[in-house]
């Protein structure tokens, strides 16, 4: 059969467009179609502008520590609407910058919705239909909003990057990285802010002392948590949303935002109808080598649910072209991919946690928490906490956890090291760098406990 097309994306995120640009790139015919802006979550309404609001919420903690320095400096007021401005002419230039990659490349690119017509065809919203060998699907995911009375009165993450300005008083409903990660960058713009979780801690799935040690650091800058919660009943009440939680809590916010989880973008696709495999999640159902029970027909990145991070969409992208085009049977490796979450303090983690440790084989826990110089100079309380986990039978490093700044910078050097296969023995052979945090990896001598 003749196609029109070697290989059809749908899906403009980071990990279609690279799948399609290295199919181009190596002389086939790509076709490649986004109904809303290229690059997708991360780099429009996720990562890249959610990190450049956590560089500006930090300046007011920076310009209190210079006085404690010595410099005379005043935070001033905080213009949101001229940092908003600035962040969307970025979020402009970098999707540009996809854009003419892909042009680049040799991709034929469609602003439009695309369907699936058969195993082998694309619908797309005006109506013509393209032919492709392989069909890739990369749809990436959307904020979930609860179905409850009122809950369209709250915004999703993907709304916070079009605010009018800083809300005077918050509710984040949602204790995951979403959530602690929004609840830290408007308190640090000037929002008072208040979160409902409705489980016993924020972070779940994470190391219980690292995400421990983020919520008191998180209360103790003047973020009320209110675990055990989740809202009840919402109303609007002179203006503003007056919520009321499981616990009995009530109180009127100007903003409430929903950070409840995210689900796949495969809804009305029709897959189903082809014989994918659809769970109850939403997500695509695949092999190791990211194909579907419809052999032309793949997904990759947030569609499928393996880890909803953007370097491994990318990584998924890269097995599939080297899979399906370069003759390469290559299957994601899904171990030891280090994360960090832009909480502050941050947190970097890779491996396992001291939870899943224990379940796994007897472990070291070696961890040490102190006050960085830094901050201790100038008077300040809050600890950063190290921690390893090392097997007791190999002595290899199963697990690693930084909480403290640039946590997130360290955890990926660290990652490096696990993946090699790293020794607590090559640690303690490792010198120190001093006077720096990270050198707390390479001096702690004692275990400070035994998981059997």
């Amino acid at each position: 059969m003749d196609f029109d097309y070697d290989l059809f994306v749908i899906g403009g995120g980071s990990g279609g467009v690279r799948a399609a640009r290295l199919t181009a790139q190596d002389g086939y015919r790509v076709g490649l179609a986004e109904s809303s802006r290229m690059g997708g979550t991360c780099v429009i309404r996720g990562c890249v502008p959610k990190k450049l609001m956590v560089y500006a919420s930090e300046y007011p903690e920076a310009i209190a520590l210079a006085r404690e320095y010595g410099w005379n400096a005043d935070a001033g007021d905080f213009d949101w609407m001229r940092f908003r401005d600035r962040l969307h002419g970025e979020l402009d230039r970098l999707e540009g910058v996809y854009r003419r990659n892909l042009e680049r490349a040799g991709v034929e690119i469609f602003d439009q919705r695309a369907t699936l017509d058969d195993p082998h065809t694309v619908k797309l919203a005006d109506g013509t239909t393209k032919t492709a060998k392989h069909i890739l699907v990369a749809t990436g995911g959307r904020p979930y909003r609860p179905e409850m009375e009122n809950a369209d009165l709250g915004i999703v993450s993907d709304d916070v990057f079009h605010l009018d300005g800083v809300p005077g008083k918050m509710l984040i409903v949602g204790g995951g990285y979403i959530g602690c990660e929004f609840a830290c960058i408007f308190h640090g713009l000037g929002a008072e802010v208040g979160m409902f979780v409705r489980g016993a801690q924020i972070l779940r799935g994470f190391d219980e002392e690292a995400r421990g040690h983020v919520a008191d650091a998180m209360q103790q800058r003047g973020i009320r948590i209110h675990t055990g919660c989740a809202p009840m009943r919402i109303d609007r009440q002179d203006g503003r949303i007056l919520v009321r939680g499981t616990n009995g809590h009530e109180e009127a916010f100007d903003c409430l935002l929903w950070a409840t989880g995210r689900r796949p973008n495969t809804e009305g696709l029709g897959l189903e109808a082809l014989g994918v495999e659809i769970d109850r999640k939403g997500t695509v159902c695949v092999d190791e080598y990211g194909q579907t029970a419809v052999p032309s027909i793949f997904a990759l990145g947030d569609a499928i649910g393996r880890m909803e991070l953007t370097p491994v969409a990318i990584r998924e992208a890269v097995a599939f072209h080297r899979t399906v085009f370069a003759g390469e049977k290559t299957a994601m490796d899904y171990d030891l991919i280090a994360t960090a979450t832009f909480t502050q303090p941050e947190m970097g983690s890779v491996g396992l946690t001291e939870e899943e440790a224990e379940e796994a084989e007897p472990t070291l826990v070696y961890a040490t928490a102190f006050r960085p110089m830094q901050h201790a100079f100038a008077g300040g309380q809050e600890r950063v906490l190290f921690k390893l986990l090392v097997s007791k039978a190999t002595d290899r490093i199963l697990g690693a956890h930084i909480v403290g700044p640039q946590a997130g910078e360290m955890i990926q050097l660290v990652a490096v090291a696990l993946k090699m296969g790293a020794t607590k023995a090559d640690f303690d052979r490792t010198c120190a760098v001093h006077p720096t945090m990270a050198e707390e990896l390479v001096t702690m001598r004692e275990p400070v406990r035994t998981l059997s």
